[in-house]
């Protein structure tokens, strides 16, 4: 059950960035994304929380001011950069990009901290980086530059999420992180989201799905709920239940599946299909993001979330204690 749970999370993750990308094709700013997935997951989280844990409401003023820097940086800078990627870039490369993350925090996990990491993240780093520069044929040239530096930016604000966010969650719990670090997150995109723009007959406007589902029409109301709930919130939570039952190195290379699905939903329902040299190059990524994984013991990575845990006790209890290790909705992508 945990495998089934943690793959159908991958999938959903993956099948997310196109589903954004078809949004923001139908006049949504990647701001206006970002802040819908944020401000979603902070009331969904929040209610789960009500529930299970209403002590996670009470923080002290310096959590408060943490939760305010990991809200800024590793929440709001994350979902937006990767949707900025996302509109510029094919949803599998960008992914691709944004899991660069898992490698950065191996190695400071190793320089900084000190912490004992297997030798196999520099062979790990070597196939990512080689498999990334096949995947984009950079040698064509062919890629958007501010696609890629908006990929580089979302792996950035994702290194620091684990970095920082780990700190965190030791003193409250993920749900409560979650919760605080999207709230934050929501109320700063919303200073320049120019929400205020968008009138109630926008979400009512008939939009296509774009790509070989171009003759799907809906209103717009119906595909951005999926992007909040079915490819932010309900992913992040099949994969803590997943947590429940595996191993933390097993749900972290479960979770890099989610490049695959992003890929293989990218070609069928974008057309974004890769070349035999451009497979080669992902299944090369993939074996590297698999050792990265398993570099750091006990260590988790779930990047569309930026959200990462250790073993959990029960899902009930998960709202109430202490994780003793963290290493990441929302969404990019």
């Amino acid at each position: 059950m945990g495998f089934l749970y943690g793959l159908l999370a991958a999938i959903l993750f993956g099948a997310n960035g196109s589903l954004t990308k078809a949004v923001m094709a139908a006049g949504l700013t990647p701001f206006q994304v970002t802040q819908f997935r944020t401000l979603a997951t902070a009331i969904l989280a929040g209610a789960v929380l009500l529930f299970l844990n209403r002590a996670a409401f009470r923080i002290s003023g310096r959590q408060l001011l943490r939760m305010v820097l990991l809200g800024i940086v590793g929440q709001c800078l994350l979902q937006l950069t990767y949707a900025m990627a996302i509109e510029a870039l094919p949803v599998g490369i960008a992914l691709m990009l944004e899991y660069l993350a898992v490698l950065a925090v191996a190695v400071i996990a190793r320089v900084f901290f000190k912490e004992a990491v297997r030798g196999r993240v520099w062979f790990a780093i070597a196939l990512v980086l080689g498999g990334i520069f096949v995947v984009s044929r950079a040698w064509e040239g062919a890629l958007d530059g501010w696609g890629v530096l908006m990929g580089l930016a979302a792996a950035a604000s994702l290194t620091f999420y684990f970095v920082y966010g780990e700190r965190q969650i030791r003193a409250t719990s993920p749900l409560a992180t979650v919760f605080w670090a999207s709230l934050v997150a929501a109320a700063a995109t919303a200073t320049f989201s120019r929400w205020w723009e968008l009138t109630p007959d926008a979400f009512t406007t008939v939009v296509s799905l774009q790509g070989n589902l171009a003759d799907v029409r809906l209103p717009m109301w119906i595909p951005l709920l999926a992007v909040c709930a079915l490819g932010t919130f309900l992913p992040f939570a099949l994969s803590f239940i997943a947590l429940e039952r595996l191993k933390p190195t097993t749900a972290g290379v479960l979770a890099s599946s989610e490049i695959v699905f992003a890929f293989l939903v990218a070609w069928v329902w974008l057309g974004e299909a890769l070349d035999w040299l451009q497979l080669i190059g992902a299944a090369v990524v993939l074996v590297g993001i698999a050792l990265a994984q398993t570099a750091r013991p006990g260590a988790y990575a779930d990047p569309d979330l930026a959200v990462a845990t250790g073993p959990i006790p029960t899902l009930a209890a998960a709202g109430t204690r202490p994780i003793p290790r963290v290493d990441r909705s929302e969404p990019s992508s």
